[in-house]
């Protein structure tokens, strides 16, 4: 049965690859790309820790995805609550430059926690209020935060760096060191595997994970059972969120220095693919991170490589995406069928 699983789970990806492979080739003209892509990121420092900078980012934000996943409930907001969690932190720490390294530090993981979780926090209340679809309204919160934190990069709060649109950039006593340089891996990235592991303690072995198991499974169950729906509601997107906002201080703090526009672009589709992929699983967040990964940063380096045009990943975003939503879907017509 466990194989059965395992290899429903695997369909998809080594779909979405078989595609990836195919494209990179016909982009590219020359069957020499596929065998690059398969082994090229392994031979360089520096896309190795590009692939496991990038699959921690996943991780974090997977495991948010993967949280209210299990209720059953979608958060497609992940981009913008990625966005706001970076730029919240970019902002505080430039606004307290003045205090300790490790207060200022404090005060900017507070903010990229907060705002983010606030965001959630709104579509709880939509949900509750107006009976409003929580994967829409996320949806639709994050995509007018991003053009409003566009702005203000681009106005009030730009660094003078020229074209580039972005804040200040964080002082040094406040940047997490690189490792495996002059990859952007940093030692804040180890983290991100930690909270994927107290994830799925939370999911597997308390009785808080059990209700947004059972809710997940049945709401009438869980009434039955005396569940609070709206309290499982409430905190599974705040987590959610603040884990998303994780993300961005993440990427502020060790990877960019900086909150520029943009950084969060696919981001947070890539999550939700790994979190899908994991059925949920925290703990399986962690392989799928590092496949999807592994496939995005080897395409970006084999179309820079071979001339392929940049909008290949994008592509290849779009067809990793669908082949997973497609065994998901079908997933869920199987169970329903079943039920």
């Amino acid at each position: 049965m466990n194989r059965n699983i395992l290899s429903s789970k695997a369909l998809p990806v080594f779909t979405g690859l078989l595609f990836t492979m195919i494209l990179l080739v016909v982009s590219s003209h020359t069957f020499s790309a596929a065998s690059d892509f398969l082994t090229g990121s392994f031979t360089s420092g520096y896309y190795l820790g590009a692939v496991l900078n990038t699959a921690t980012l996943f991780m974090a934000a997977g495991l948010g995805d993967a949280i209210i996943l299990t209720t059953g409930e979608f958060n497609l907001g992940g981009e913008g609550q990625i966005y706001a969690g970076g730029f919240a932190a970019a902002i505080v720490l430039n606004l307290t430059e003045n205090m300790p390294p490790s207060v200022s530090l404090l005060c900017a993981f507070a903010a990229a926690v907060a705002v983010p979780a606030l965001m959630a926090l709104l579509s709880a209340l939509l949900k509750e209020l107006k009976n409003a679809s929580i994967l829409l309204t996320t949806f639709l919160i994050s995509a007018a935060v991003i053009p409003f934190i566009d702005s203000l990069i681009a106005g009030k709060f730009r660094g003078s760096y020229g074209n580039l649109l972005a804040t200040p950039f964080i002082r040094e006593s406040v940047r997490f060191p690189h490792i495996l340089n002059p990859s952007p891996l940093s030692v804040i990235s180890l983290s991100a595997p930690l909270l994927c592991i107290l994830g799925w303690y939370l999911i597997y072995r308390t009785g808080y994970g059990k209700q947004l198991q059972i809710t997940g499974i049945s709401n009438e169950f869980a009434a039955y059972c005396g569940y609070s729906r709206k309290k499982i509601i409430y905190s599974s997107l705040i987590i959610s969120g603040a884990l998303h906002g994780i993300t961005g201080f993440i990427a502020v703090t060790g990877t960019y220095y900086t909150c520029h526009s943009g950084f969060y672009s696919g981001m947070g589709w890539d999550a939700l693919s790994c979190a899908l992929i994991a059925a949920s699983n925290p703990a399986a967040v962690i392989p799928s991170s590092l496949i999807l990964s592994w496939i995005f940063t080897s395409a970006d380096r084999v179309s820079l490589n071979y001339n392929s045009g940049f909008d290949i990943n994008l592509l290849i975003q779009g067809v990793m995406l669908a082949c997973i939503s497609i065994q998901y879907a079908g997933g869920m017509r199987h169970d329903r069928h079943h039920s």
